[in-house]
C-alpha cells in the first residue's frame, strides 16, 4: 500500500476553501488536470455524495466517485473506472486552527496493478497535488 499525505494551512475561510475542492471544475484548474462532474449528486450540492468527476482526457482519464461529504470537514472519493491503482481512497479533511486560518490534510492510499509502478504513481501524484495546493488562496 502507498500513502500520499500532504497538510497544508491557509489564510483562507474554511468554507471558501471546501468549496473550491469540492467543485470538480474548479478542482481540476487548481491541480492542472481537466476534470468534469459527470454525474450530480442525489443530494443538494450537485458536487456530494455518489457524484462523479472525470480527470483527464478521453481513454486516459479516470472517474472518481465521491463517497464521503460532510460539507466544510470531509470529502472522500475513490477511483471507479478502470485503472492502474487499486484499492484507491482520497481523503481530504478541513478543519480551523486556533488562529483563524485553514488546515487540509489530504491523504491519498492505494495500491498499484503492475507491480513497481506504484512509487512512481505515488511520485507524480505527490508532486502535482502539492504544487496545485499553493494555489489555493489564489483561487478560493
Amino acid at each position: 500500500m502507498y500513502t500520499i499525505e500532504i497538510e497544508e494551512t491557509f489564510d483562507v475561510p474554511r468554507n471558501k476553501v471546501f468549496a473550491l475542492f469540492a467543485d470538480h471544475d474548479r478542482f481540476g484548474k487548481l491541480l492542472g488536470a481537466p476534470a468534469k462532474r459527470i454525474k450530480d449528486s442525489t443530494q443538494a450540492d450537485p458536487n456530494g455524495l455518489g457524484s462523479v468527476r472525470k480527470i483527464g482526457i478521453g481513454p486516459i482519464g479516470l472517474e472518481e466517485t465521491v463517497v464521503g461529504f460532510e460539507p466544510d470537514s470531509l470529502i472522500e472519493y475513490t477511483i471507479t473506472s478502470k485503472s492502474p491503482l487499486k484499492n484507491h481512497m482520497g481523503r481530504i479533511r478541513f478543519e480551523d486552527t486556533e488562529d483563524g486560518k485553514t488546515r487540509v490534510n489530504y491523504t491519498i492510499t492505494f495500491d498499484d496493478i503492475v507491480p513497481f509502478t506504484g512509487k512512481v504513481i505515488q511520485a507524480a501524484l505527490e508532486q502535482g497535488i502539492r504544487k496545485g495546493i499553493k494555489r489555493v488562496p489564489r483561487y478560493a
